[in-house]
């Protein structure tokens, strides 16, 4: 990857540069029997109609903070790299009284309703399915985002060294966000470009989105991310780990 990238939002447009059609996020639901494939070029567009989103109807500028209530999903890591893209705060977990704008799956509506900013709705139903109705006081995502654009440009460039992510209360900058990725990356065992990493490890702390997101996307390598991999049985994940030729697993505790 190239050495000067400096946040997230870089490390994608280098991984775009270097090979658009490898897949970037494989994610699996073992909830629903969902699997869904993103190459890095697929992931790139969601990403760059999630920023436009942010940016332009929800009025997001840099340093404002955006509380993303939502598990280890795909919508997430899209989410978390739009924020990037933006320049504004990922608070993973937070406050949505404190935030300017909070990003809710279907379990935390209630407490998304805190948030006295621009409320958006994840059904995360497969192939990023919408709401039957959309949730009262929340656009729904899967309604608002198709019709951004597909390319994205900041309307101001994004200070690496600003605050960029907050998670388990820690807040890091976009340049300690890819220093750290590309530090675990070595210990997670990835090992550049080829490298596929399985985690079943929620989003919830550092090592869980590093794992689940960052420390592949800083080597050039992929993560097959697991949600509800408790619900597999040790059979699955070995037929997982050979189908989708993983390099490496972190599943939590006992595992890995």
């Amino acid at each position: 990857m190239n050495a000067t990238d400096r946040t997230p939002a870089h490390l994608l447009r280098s991984a775009l540069a270097a090979d658009p059609a490898r897949p970037l996020v494989t994610f699996y639901d073992d909830a629903t029997g969902e699997r869904v494939e993103l190459s890095v070029a697929t992931f790139a567009n969601w990403v760059a109609k999630t920023a436009n989103l942010l940016q332009g109807e929800l009025s997001a500028e840099p340093g404002d903070r955006v509380a993303l209530l939502l598990p280890a999903h795909w919508q997430t890591a899209v989410w978390l790299l739009a924020c990037s893209s933006v320049g504004v705060v990922a608070d993973l977990g937070g406050e949505p009284g404190a935030a300017d704008i909070v990003v809710s799956g279907p379990d935390t509506l209630e407490a998304a309703r805190a948030c006295s900013g621009e409320r958006i709705a994840l059904a995360l139903r497969p192939l990023g399915g919408r709401f039957p109705q959309a949730p009262a006081g929340f656009a729904d995502y899967a309604v608002e985002v198709p019709g951004q654009g597909d390319r994205f440009a900041p309307y101001a460039p994004v200070d690496p060294e600003a605050p960029a992510l907050i998670v388990a209360g820690a807040q890091l900058t976009g340049a300690e966000v890819v220093e750290r990725a590309r530090a675990d990356a070595v210990e997670l065992g990835l090992t550049g470009p080829g490298s596929r990493l399985l985690s079943g490890l929620d989003y919830d702390t550092w090592d869980g989105v590093s794992a689940g997101l960052y420390s592949p996307l800083a080597t050039g390598g992929s993560v097959v991310l697991c949600r509800h991999l408790e619900r597999a049985d040790e059979g699955v994940v070995a037929k997982r780990v050979e189908d989708e030729r993983v390099t490496a697993t972190r599943h939590g505790q006992g595992h890995g």
